[in-house]
């Protein structure tokens, strides 16, 4: 099943689009904007089948043969581009797919609609020939550009595009989420909705995934022994953080939670509102031998080696001065 009532959190963008349908005013072009595993294909999804659905009304019903097509993804009026290399979607890729057969009318519905995920990828000549018919498109053309970089786009891209931004989905809406529909416990779904920071398809993720659970582990292991660690210790955990280059950012999201538990902590002295609720004995250990001061310098130097790492600085040079500064300021 597959219907508007099932998008989670982003109301604004649900209520635009359902209203496109309803008042028959369905731009040509839709921009929708969003970090990895939000949800974006999930609306896109959703949206075709209702435009292209063979009942009358906003949902998709889900049960005529349009929708059983959008279902399984089989729909001849519903292209997914694809591209070849990974970084990359080049003009061939548009031309072939796109711009090429935008001209032949839609098979069975009103509709033909091309979703391109990753849409950032396009280099200037691809962005340039969707331009084109971006400027001129039929009339029965539905183009979704799915991107969590809409700045990657061409200006004159973007402005012949209907912008939807997504939204942080709340932490509440998140756990709510994994323990109906999910069936994850309670504390875990609290857990994954935090590490989650309103991204719901990240938070399916992390609940499901054994290596999550591994890579929360070994940071708390870490973290409640980092005051009493020396240089060639330290060392070791640097060589140990390199089995996580692809999950560093949930590795350096775990040290975040754990000091801001502690900081409200030191200034709640209640144990309600944290994260690691269980790991109350160890937060009370980190609050003790830190100040203020210095808890708040190691949640700046971990925001700093989160920008290092996206802008691909030496790994191995960033999580060392991380750790430096933790260590430096556990007792101050």
């Amino acid at each position: 099943m597959a219907e508007f009532k099932d998008i989670i959190g982003q109301e604004k963008i649900k209520e635009h689009l359902m209203n496109a349908i309803e008042q028959d005013k369905v731009s040509h072009a839709y921009i929708i904007e969003g970090e990895r595993y939000c949800g974006k294909e999930f609306i896109a999804n959703v949206f075709a089948m209702a435009l292209l659905c063979e009942k009358e009304g906003v949902e998709p019903c889900n049960s005529c043969h349009s929708c059983v097509q959008c279902l399984t993804k089989n729909h001849p009026d519903i292209i997914y581009v694809s591209h070849e290399k990974v970084n990359t979607i080049s003009v061939d890729d548009i031309r072939s797919q796109v711009t090429g057969t935008i001209a032949v009318k839609p098979y069975s519905g009103r509709y033909k609609i091309y979703i391109i995920p990753e849409s950032e990828k396009m280099n200037d000549n691809a962005q340039n020939a969707l331009l084109k018919t971006l400027e001129e498109p039929p009339e029965y053309a539905v183009i979704i550009l799915l991107t969590d970089n809409a700045s990657a786009l061409l200006p004159t891209i973007q402005s012949r595009c209907v912008m939807l931004g997504m939204k942080p989905v709340s932490d509440k809406l998140v756990k709510r989420f994994l323990m109906e529909e999910e069936k994850i416990p309670d504390y875990r779904a609290e857990v994954c909705a935090a590490f989650a920071r309103g991204n719901i398809g990240k938070a399916k993720i992390l609940a499901r995934s054994e290596e999550f659970d591994k890579i929360k582990d070994d940071a708390i292991a870490m973290l409640k022994h980092i005051h009493e660690m020396d240089i060639s210790e330290l060392a070791g955990t640097i060589k140990k953080m390199n089995e996580y280059k692809l999950e560093i950012n949930d590795f350096l999201d775990i040290l975040s939670v754990w000091y801001r538990d502690a900081l409200i902590f030191k200034a709640t002295n209640d144990a309600n509102g944290l994260i690691f609720r269980d790991q109350l004995n160890n937060i009370k250990g980190t609050t003790s031998r830190s100040t203020y001061e210095g808890i708040e310098n190691i949640l700046e130097a971990l925001d700093t080696a989160k920008k290092r790492v996206s802008a691909n600085v030496d790994f191995n040079l960033t999580m060392e001065l991380l750790l430096l500064s933790i260590k430096e300021n556990c007792d101050r």
